[in-house]
Protein backbone atom coordinates (compact mmCIF):
# COMPACT_ATOMS: atom_id res chain seq x y z
CA UNK A 1 0.00 0.00 0.00
CA UNK A 2 1.20 3.47 -1.05
CA UNK A 3 0.19 6.18 1.57
CA UNK A 4 1.72 10.21 1.55
CA UNK A 5 0.85 12.72 4.40
CA UNK A 6 0.02 16.41 4.19
CA UNK A 7 0.11 18.75 6.98
CA UNK A 8 -1.29 22.08 6.50
CA UNK A 9 -1.51 24.95 9.01
CA UNK A 10 -5.35 25.05 9.14
CA UNK A 11 -5.79 28.31 6.97
CA UNK A 12 -2.85 27.90 4.66
CA UNK A 13 -2.70 26.36 0.96
CA UNK A 14 0.52 24.74 1.26
CA UNK A 15 1.60 21.99 3.55
CA UNK A 16 4.52 22.21 6.10
CA UNK A 17 7.74 20.17 5.06
CA UNK A 18 6.65 18.11 8.30
CA UNK A 19 4.58 14.80 8.85
CA UNK A 20 1.99 14.57 11.05
CA UNK A 21 3.75 11.30 12.36
CA UNK A 22 7.08 14.42 12.16
CA UNK A 23 5.39 16.68 13.99
CA UNK A 24 3.23 14.95 16.57
CA UNK A 25 4.57 11.41 17.11
CA UNK A 26 6.45 13.18 20.29
CA UNK A 27 3.53 15.29 21.44
CA UNK A 28 2.28 14.09 24.62
CA UNK A 29 -1.95 14.35 24.70
CA UNK A 30 -2.83 17.61 26.32
CA UNK A 31 -5.28 17.18 29.33
CA UNK A 32 -6.59 20.97 29.24
CA UNK A 33 -5.41 24.43 27.28
CA UNK A 34 -4.47 26.20 29.62
CA UNK A 35 -1.73 28.45 29.41
CA UNK A 36 -1.28 26.44 26.00
CA UNK A 37 -0.16 28.47 22.51
CA UNK A 38 -2.56 26.44 20.08
CA UNK A 39 -2.29 26.24 16.22
CA UNK A 40 -4.49 24.50 14.40
CA UNK A 41 -3.40 21.96 11.69
CA UNK A 42 -5.74 20.10 9.32
CA UNK A 43 -3.89 16.25 8.42
CA UNK A 44 -4.84 15.11 4.79
CA UNK A 45 -3.75 11.35 4.47
CA UNK A 46 -4.08 9.74 0.75
CA UNK A 47 -3.38 6.03 0.44
CA UNK A 48 -3.34 4.02 -2.98
CA UNK A 49 -2.06 1.05 -4.71
CA UNK A 50 2.00 0.76 -5.22
CA UNK A 51 4.92 1.21 -3.54
CA UNK A 52 6.69 4.08 -1.55
CA UNK A 53 7.25 6.49 -4.34
CA UNK A 54 5.71 4.73 -6.99
CA UNK A 55 2.13 5.18 -6.94
CA UNK A 56 0.00 2.86 -8.92
CA UNK A 57 -3.87 4.05 -8.12
CA UNK A 58 -5.16 6.70 -5.65
CA UNK A 59 -7.77 5.10 -3.58
CA UNK A 60 -8.85 7.11 -0.32
CA UNK A 61 -8.41 10.04 1.21
CA UNK A 62 -8.54 10.79 5.18
CA UNK A 63 -8.51 13.81 7.23
CA UNK A 64 -8.34 15.28 10.81
CA UNK A 65 -7.71 18.07 12.62
CA UNK A 66 -5.61 18.90 15.06
CA UNK A 67 -4.27 21.42 17.80
CA UNK A 68 -0.56 21.57 18.79
CA UNK A 69 1.48 23.28 21.12
CA UNK A 70 4.54 23.34 19.07
CA UNK A 71 7.10 24.76 22.13
CA UNK A 72 5.64 22.41 24.82
CA UNK A 73 5.16 19.40 22.70
CA UNK A 74 1.53 18.94 23.56
CA UNK A 75 -1.83 19.40 21.41
CA UNK A 76 -4.78 17.92 20.75
CA UNK A 77 -4.87 15.14 17.40
CA UNK A 78 -8.61 13.75 16.33
CA UNK A 79 -9.95 11.03 14.74
CA UNK A 80 -9.47 10.06 11.25
CA UNK A 81 -12.54 11.26 8.94
CA UNK A 82 -13.02 9.63 5.82
CA UNK A 83 -16.56 10.68 4.75
CA UNK A 84 -16.66 12.67 2.00
CA UNK A 85 -18.40 15.60 3.14
CA UNK A 86 -16.59 15.78 5.92
CA UNK A 87 -13.45 16.07 3.88
CA UNK A 88 -15.09 18.43 1.36
CA UNK A 89 -16.25 20.72 4.55
CA UNK A 90 -12.51 20.10 6.37
CA UNK A 91 -10.36 21.56 3.51
CA UNK A 92 -9.73 24.72 2.11
CA UNK A 93 -10.00 25.44 -1.95
CA UNK A 94 -6.39 26.28 -1.70
CA UNK A 95 -5.75 23.21 0.12
CA UNK A 96 -7.92 21.20 -2.36
CA UNK A 97 -6.11 22.53 -5.11
CA UNK A 98 -2.77 22.19 -3.94
CA UNK A 99 -3.50 18.18 -3.34
CA UNK A 100 -4.89 17.98 -6.64
CA UNK A 101 -1.72 19.68 -8.64
CA UNK A 102 0.14 17.39 -6.47
CA UNK A 103 -1.59 14.06 -7.21
CA UNK A 104 -1.95 14.85 -10.30
CA UNK A 105 2.07 15.33 -10.95
CA UNK A 106 2.59 13.19 -8.81
CA UNK A 107 1.31 10.25 -10.64
CA UNK A 108 -0.57 10.90 -13.55
CA UNK A 109 -1.55 7.02 -14.31
CA UNK A 110 -2.98 6.76 -10.33
CA UNK A 111 -4.41 10.03 -11.01
CA UNK A 112 -6.03 8.36 -14.50
CA UNK A 113 -6.76 5.71 -12.53
CA UNK A 114 -8.71 6.69 -9.31
CA UNK A 115 -12.14 6.25 -9.41
CA UNK A 116 -14.51 9.37 -9.39
CA UNK A 117 -15.73 9.92 -5.79
CA UNK A 118 -11.44 9.69 -5.48
CA UNK A 119 -11.37 12.99 -7.66
CA UNK A 120 -14.78 14.77 -6.98
CA UNK A 121 -12.80 14.92 -3.38
CA UNK A 122 -10.90 17.70 -5.15
CA UNK A 123 -13.20 20.06 -6.91
CA UNK A 124 -14.08 23.32 -5.77
CA UNK A 125 -17.69 23.55 -4.59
Amino acid sequence: MWKRNFLFKAADATPLEQSENELFHDAEPAMDSAGMQLEKFISVWVQGEGQDEAPTMFTNVYVRTATLDTANKTGFLQPLQGRTHQIKQMLTPGQKTYLKNWLMKASPKAWDEAEDNFRDLFEQE
